[in-house]
């Protein structure tokens, strides 16, 4: 990598990337001075970490962009993490993902729920928690108390048109919102009281349902005094599941670190209120060779830049932080928080202890990790070894793309491609191909043209910014299911487009389970039972799944398109606002003709003419004119 001109690296704070000769950004960091950070990288290889070195060799250029203060540099290196993924920056794993406490606000009848993804707009979360089971059952004990609904959207659509309440309301463990039984005002009072609890305020809450249990015996309403008392029993109950760690005044989060030469692991401790409302814990790998200090300072930028999470007023953890990074971080989240925050350890007291159990949680939680990833790591890097030398392939295949086809007697004809790096599937290059050139069944045609539309993206996508890119690296193995006359077709291919020299190509074929390489006439041997075998296998199968998967839609989207088409005076809107109402085409067939029609959006022509296209054998309902022709009876 060539150093930029002198001079030209301004003196100013600002986040620099690293860039290799693809334009895929290896490394983002941050500096109060750009150009006294970026002199330490232009010496001699053999002065810089192993790490390091490894980075400065690989990138082809460096970039940078300059902001006002260093508090703006930290927010600009995250934000180009999130977007470029880095390979050589420190990554935070979850050793699992965690469940989320989660009220839909958004909803004119919030509710509860546990979650775990992405998170969305107009939904408040609290955790996470270590356990979805006890999660769900702190659920079920408050609901006994503040009977908020629980039920899913489309199921409380249903009953709030059938005017029906469900099981739950007859058992008090739900208040009857779809069938306004209840108010909301008192609805929004349940809902307030979720909120309070899970953010471990419970105290303010249990005082209140007493306060009001003893007004109740004094006024001798004795049946609203029980009902009280099971309240108070039941949210006494569920806090049980919060643990007292410190006073009721304590809130702050806890970070304990345990580490080995190759990994550190950090559990975090959410404290409110002195209980223990939230706990997770991430892996990192040690990109670069920084201290344990240095890589809890940027866990905590990790984990504060999830809008989701809460910034309390301290932040404790384990191990020391350098007080200009510290510094520099309570800057950050003074910001995010609105407020003053402290970054500190802890000497004693209840406090230390917190910090102890976390640090415990950490080592287990690292020891567990260490456990599962030798036994993948070492299985995965034995398969792609033996496909390497059972396949005679010029080197080991880290990427492998894998192809098949779907179809029905040549209709909603779809190819899938699916992606296995390092023995592991990477979902997010996964690709789906509508067939578009060949008519009938012909599969070979078929894997031509998806594999031409694929390769061709290899000339193309360098052009192409690579947070656009749709299909980012060469493969070293091209995986066809089939035999020899899907490689041939595969091969015939990749001749046209001169990629024969470069590409590897196998095919495996379900008969027997055999594996066929260009120029061979017999099939390769890769032993029964193997490792390799088994990876060849998995990602066959994988590759079926997810064509299948696309051509059921496919067909589905099609047929219910068909049957609904047919309807005089029902167009794409109405069509979508009716699949939206009753949810699935099932559910469609098994409405009544009063059920179209009390439609206030569907005219009644349209409902009519619906209810005969959907059940063509019913009596259509029409009285029979001709009842009576000749005079009256009598």
């Amino acid at each position: 990598m060539l150093r930029p001109p002198a001079g030209s690296i301004p003196d100013a704070p600002g986040s620099y990337q690293f860039i290799d000769r693809n334009g895929r950004v290896i490394y983002v960091g941050k500096a109060s001075s750009l150009r006294q950070r970026l002199s330490n990288y232009f010496q001699d290889p053999r002065n810089l970490p192993i790490r390091t070195s490894q980075m400065v060799a690989a990138a082809d250029r460096v970039e940078w962009v300059v902001v006002a203060t260093e508090v703006d540099a930290l927010l600009l290196e995250h934000s180009l993490i999130q977007t470029h993924q880095p390979r050589f920056n420190v990554r935070l794993k979850d050793d699992k993902t965690y469940p989320w406490l989660a009220i839909s606000l958004n909803e004119e009848w919030p509710r509860p729920f546990t979650y775990r993804g992405k998170r969305r707009k107009g939904v408040q979360y609290f955790g996470p928690y270590p356990h979805v089971r006890s999660l769900r059952q702190t659920i079920d004990l408050m609901v006994k108390s503040y009977p908020v609904r629980t039920c899913t959207d489309t199921k409380f659509a249903r009953h709030q048109k059938m005017q029906k309440a469900c099981l739950l309301f007859d058992i008090g463990k739900c208040s009857g919102p779809c069938i306004g039984a209840v108010e909301h005002e008192v609805y929004d009072g349940y809902v307030r009281a979720f909120q309070q609890f899970f953010a471990g305020d419970t105290e303010p809450m249990l005082e209140q349902l007493r306060h009001e249990m003893s007004d109740a015996a004094a006024q001798l309403a004795y049946e609203k005094a029980a009902r009280l008392r099971d309240r108070i029993t039941a949210v006494a109950e569920a806090s049980q599941s919060q643990e007292v760690v410190v006073d009721a005044s304590g809130s702050f989060d806890a970070f304990g670190l345990s580490a080995n030469p190759l990994e550190v692991s950090v559990a975090i401790f959410h404290v409110r209120h002195g209980r223990v409302v939230g706990r997770h814990g991430v892996i990192v790998d040690r990109a670069e060779d920084q201290s344990d200090g240095e890589i809890l300072a940027t866990v905590l930028e990790r984990v504060y830049a999830d809008p989701v999470l809460e910034v309390p007023r301290q932040v404790l953890v384990s191990t020391a932080i350098d007080p200009e990074r510290a510094a520099l971080l309570e800057q950050w989240l003074e910001r995010v928080r609105s407020g003053p925050v402290t970054v500190t350890e802890a000497h004693r007291g209840r406090r230390r202890q917190v910090l102890e159990m976390a640090v415990r949680n950490a080592t287990e939680d690292l020891a567990r990790h260490q456990l599962r990833r030798a036994s993948d790591h070492n299985s995965r890097s034995k398969a792609l070894t033996q496909l390497q030398h059972d396949l005679q392939l010029v080197e080991a295949p880290l990427r492998i793309e894998c192809y098949d086809m779907s179809h029905l007697q040549g209709t909603d004809y779809v190819g899938s491609m699916v992606v296995f790096e390092d023995g592991l599937p990477k979902r997010s290059d996964y690709r789906h191909f509508l067939i578009k050139t060949v008519d009938g069944n012909d599969d070979f045609a078929a894997m031509a043209e998806v594999l031409r539309r694929r390769l061709r993206r290899l000339d193309d996508e360098p052009e192409v910014p690579i947070t656009k890119r749709r299909f980012a690296y060469r493969p070293q193995l091209l995986l066809i299911d089939g035999g020899k006359g899907q490689l041939s077709a595969v091969t015939t291919v990749l001749d046209e487009l001169e990629l024969s020299s470069s590409i590897e190509v196998a095919s495996l074929a379900k008969q027997f389970e055999e594996v066929y390489r260009p120029g061979r006439s017999i099939p390769m041997h890769v032993a029964r039972g193997s490792e390799a075998l088994f990876l060849l296998q998995r990602i066959r199968d994988e590759a079926h799944r997810f064509a299948i998967t696309f051509h059921r839609q496919r067909r589905g989207a099609r047929m219910t398109a068909s049957v609904l088409d047919g309807v005089a005076g029902l167009g794409p809107t109405r069509r979508t606002k009716l699949l939206d109402h009753f949810g699935t085409m099932r559910d469609l067939r098994a409405a009544s003709r009063e059920d179209l029609a009390a439609l206030a959006w569907l005219p009644e022509r349209v409902a009519t003419a619906l209810f005969a296209e959907l059940h063509p054998d019913a009596d259509d309902g029409a009285p029979d004119e001709t009842a009576g022709i000749g005079g009256r009876d009598g």
